[in-house]
Order: structure tokens, then sequence, then C-alpha cells
């Protein structure tokens, strides 16, 4: 098998990026748990497996949820919109305190006749994305009911949770600054991270991406040594968080959907 190519550079994640804003923050510490960057010190020194963890994102229709990850993963935004079917899966590789860890990241369709097949897909998610539009004010009243959905088969106590705001770039300040102070309220009360961002310039997209990265590195790490305090720090760093819901056994599971 050959070797995996080196990470890109701007993938490097040394310290813990800075969250979007203090009030809606999942941690306002200014880096990594000590315990995550000793593991990672140790676990440097040995040979390091490919580590992934599974993100999902969802929303309702047309709120921007496939050029949010479109822009980061390809650095590129299309006009011509067309509507996920079912979902779309993408793979962005990172390295955390020198650990190779990656983000699968799941693009969920927003149409109610595709609610079925997408939901398949949700179950062992170690972060939520839940995506509103920032100029349309019933996308963020239809969060909760998102978040209620994407959490039926995951655990809410090992679940990260991110609402994001998306076309930050059509919102006239006054009607900015009032769906923010909503999204606040919000993501206090779900106790997710709140994020305003931009797919058409790329404001914010990288710099939320690294934050999820980071976040579901450090979570997943402490998870693992909580279980496997009896191990050593060697084996425990090596995150085997593999998806539950393998692409074809999921598949497989549509064919008896809706």
């Amino acid at each position: 098998m050959s070797a995996l190519p080196p990470v890109r550079r701007d993938r490097v994640i040394c310290e813990l990026p800075l969250y979007f804003t203090k009030n809606a923050a999942l941690h306002t510490k200014d880096g990594f748990h000590p315990t995550v960057t000793a593991a990672c010190q140790e676990q440097r020194a040995g040979p390091v497996e490919f580590n992934v963890a599974k993100v999902i994102v969802v929303g309702d229709v047309a709120v921007g949820k496939t050029c949010l990850i479109n822009r980061f993963c390809r650095d590129a935004f299309d006009k011509n919109y067309k509507a996920t079917i079912g979902v779309d899966f993408e793979m962005e590789r990172f390295e955390v305190l020198g650990v190779p860890f990656s983000l699968q990241l799941w693009d969920t369709a927003g149409q109610e006749r595709f609610k079925c097949v997408a939901s398949t897909y949700y179950r062992g998610a170690q972060a939520i994305i839940i995506v509103f539009d920032l100029s349309d004010y019933d996308s963020l009243d239809h969060a909760r009911q998102w978040l209620e959905d994407a959490m039926t088969d995951n655990d809410p106590s090992s679940v990260l949770l991110f609402l994001v705001g998306t076309k930050k770039d059509l919102s006239y300040p006054a009607q900015l600054a009032q769906m923010e102070e909503e999204a606040i309220k919000l993501s206090e009360e779900i106790k997710a991270e709140y994020w305003a961002v931009s797919a058409l310039s790329g404001e914010g997209i990288r710099e939320f991406f690294l934050r999820v990265a980071s976040l579901t590195f450090e979570a997943t790490v402490l998870a693992e040594l909580e279980k496997s305090n009896s191990r050593r720090v060697g084996d425990i760093v090596r995150i085997s968080s593999t998806p539950n819901n393998k692409l074809a056994a999921s598949k497989k599971r549509n064919s008896n959907c809706c």
C-alpha cells in the first residue's frame, strides 16, 4: 500500500483555533487539554494510525450546506445550485498536534422527501453541524427540529454541536445583528457553538472547520483516555472511531427506506 501524501500545510493544527464569539463558544480556553497534548507528544515518538471522526451536516434545503463543504474542501463556490439527493460524502485530512486525523463530512439532503434516506447516515456522529441561512429566519427556527432528528441515534453526551449561519454576505447589518442575537440564544440553549460564515467570499470557512477538527479530535482523545486509562498512551491516541454505518451497509438499509 502506497504512503499517504503529506497533509496540506493549512490543515496542520498546532494550537487550538479561536472561537467565533465568546458569547457562544463550546470552550473559551486558550489551548488543548494538557492530557491531550501530553498524549500526542508521546504518540509522535512511535508509529501513528490514520484516525477518523464522523461529522454530519444538516439543515433546510438551500441553506448552503453543500457550498459550505465545497468552499472548504475545494476552495470553490458553484452558483449553479443543485439540491443534494440523499447524502454526499467528503473526507478531509488534518494533522492535530502532530497526529494524523481526518473528518468524514456527510452532506445530507434538506428536502423532506429525502429525509428518510439521509437519516440513516446520522448514527455514529462525533459532531453535528446544524446549518441555517442568515437571511431566512424560518431556517433558524427549523434548527431545533434538525437537531432533534440528528440526535435520535446519537448519544447527546458524546456529540459536539455547531450552529452555523451561512450567506453572511447577503444579510443587511440590521438583519444580521437580529439573526445573530437569536442564533446565539439558540446556541446557548442547545449547547452548540455558533459561527457565521460566507461560502461565496470564504469568510470564516477555514477557521470554522479547523475549529471543528480540533475540538472533535480533543473530545475523541479524551473519551479514549477515559475508557482506556489502563492502556499505554501510545495506544490510546490511536482513535478507532470507525463509523458504525459504513457506506455499503447504509446503502443496503436504504433499499428498505421510504
